[in-house]
């Protein structure tokens, strides 16, 4: 896959979460190698958000979801697990190849 996905990594109020959550994500990405850049934002971040994938916690996630104005959302339970985060970034990436 030599297609570079683009990322938002978003919270509520764009402060500790979504840095945490990013910081998670950016290991991940980079362990396995996944052709997926990110930026990090809040809520209004996805108003200009033309990108790929937008990953966000759980709750949120379900929100975005039920809006259906982006095109994948990842919903994270615990923003520190990175297999969690792997899993998630796996179904985004499959869902691509199909």
């Amino acid at each position: 896959m030599s297609q570079k996905f683009r990322a938002l990594v978003c919270c509520r109020a764009g402060m500790g979460s979504s840095a945490m959550l990013k910081i998670k994500c950016d290991q991940v990405i980079s362990e396995e190698g996944y052709p997926i850049e990110t930026s990090q934002g809040n809520l209004d971040a996805l108003m200009g958000f033309d990108g790929d994938l937008v990953i966000t916690m759980s709750d949120l996630a379900e929100e975005l979801i039920e809006d259906g104005n982006h095109k994948y959302v990842a919903g994270i339970r615990n923003i520190v697990d990175k297999k969690e985060i792997k899993e998630a970034l796996e179904a985004f990436l499959a869902s691509k190849s199909e």
